[in-house]
């Protein structure tokens, strides 16, 4: 049982390793390559509004994650009624 175990826990650090080893060499090597990050572009005079957007998009999953985590997104769902449990069963 332990053989197996260890096997998968082996395993999946190997894999992990890998990963690792990939996405290092990608960021190191590949990515400072590119203009992914759009440094070149001149975007430093839209800074405020970039900043008001950002801290909006924050500021509003916030809320939506507390809304659906209290529960209150699910309180005013319809509850089951009772009768059509009770029909299905006088049915059989």
């Amino acid at each position: 049982m332990f053989e197996s175990l260890s096997a998968g826990v082996m395993a999946v650090g190997v894999g992990f390793a890998a990963v690792l080893i990939v996405v290092s060499v990608y960021v190191t090597i590949v990515w400072p390559l590119t203009f992914w990050d759009l440094a070149n572009l001149g975007l430093e005079k839209y800074g405020a509004w970039v900043n008001t957007v950002l801290w909006s998009v924050f500021a509003g999953g916030s809320l939506a994650g507390y809304w659906c985590f209290s529960g209150a997104a699910f309180k005013n769902k319809p509850k089951r009624k009772a009768v059509a449990a009770a029909a299905s069963r006088s049915r059989r």
